[in-house]
């Protein structure tokens, strides 16, 4: 590969996404981008990245970026951060009316808000009046396609998914599985870039962002948590991935040794979560 283009098309993935990659990535670069070039008729990669080097496409540029941001996910991925959110949502100031808004950022195809929405359907009895807003957002529209079509193969449903859980909230569609419409209408799916201002999505009791940051160099994480603050309510909290932290790169977060993943802005009276009883 090219080091001239590998490097081009690197700049460009960080300065519209954040994410990183570098000539140790290379790999990544070419499983990711293979079926793009086919698709923009190129015989290679290679010809690909020249392309939008010296040629470029805007349309093709956006496919690969595009194509560089889907990553992995499953139902119910990491437990942990499920049994927190459980915790919050019973806690008694939220048991008090009113609406508790979710964002689920980077959402991927669409298995942790779909995660989330049938965990509050197994507590939402504890919580009469209480309603539920989900926002689900990506940088891929074609993740996004996806989530909000609900529609999942045996082997993506049997990755994280119990089998009560599947039967329940899911319908056979061929050889695949869809989504149930009632777990879906409590879901907003919009396309966003965490680098970007998400000031017009309001103020959320709770923001998943897991498995993303991970990508970012530090600057850009630390702008990343500043957009994130911003969006969380005083009492709210954020979850992180298991391989995620705030340490050394910003102190508008703290978390909790107790709590691991989970974490309240800095200098507010918010508590950990601790079990509540039904």
């Amino acid at each position: 590969m090219n080091p001239q283009d590998l490097t081009h098309f690197a700049t460009l993935l960080k300065a519209r996404t954040g994410i990183e990659v570098d000539a140790q990535k290379d790999y990544l670069v070419q499983s990711r981008l293979a079926t793009i070039a086919g698709t923009a008729g190129h015989e290679s990669v290679d010809d690909l990245l020249r392309a939008i080097r010296t040629a470029p496409d805007e349309r093709v540029l956006e496919a690969a970026i595009d194509a560089m941001t889907t990553n992995e996910t499953l139902f119910f991925r990491d437990q942990t951060p499920f049994d927190h959110l459980r915790k919050i949502v019973l806690e008694p100031a939220r048991r008090k009316g009113g609406t508790v808004r979710i964002w689920s950022a980077a959402c991927s195809t669409g298995q942790e808000p779909y995660s989330i929405a049938m965990l509050w359907e197994e507590v939402a009895h504890h919580l009469p009046g209480v309603r539920l807003e989900i926002m689900a957002t990506d940088y891929s529209n074609a993740c996004l396609t996806k989530a909000r079509a609900g529609i999942y193969s045996a082997f993506e449903v049997q990755r994280g998914l119990p089998v009560q859980k599947l039967m329940k909230h899911f319908e056979p569609d061929g050889p695949n599985w869809r989504v149930k419409d009632n777990l879906r209408q409590s879901i907003t799916w919009r396309r966003h870039n965490l680098l970007d201002n998400p000031a017009a999505m309001g103020r959320f009791d709770v923001i998943f962002c897991r498995n993303v940051l991970i990508y970012f160099d530090r600057a850009t994480r630390s702008k990343v948590f500043d957009n994130l603050n911003g969006q969380l309510k005083d009492d709210g909290y954020l979850i992180l991935g298991a391989s995620e932290n705030v340490m050394g790169v910003t102190e508008r977060f703290r978390g909790d040794a107790s709590s691991p993943g989970l974490y309240v802005k800095t200098g507010l009276a918010a508590p950990m979560p601790r079990a509540v009883g039904a």
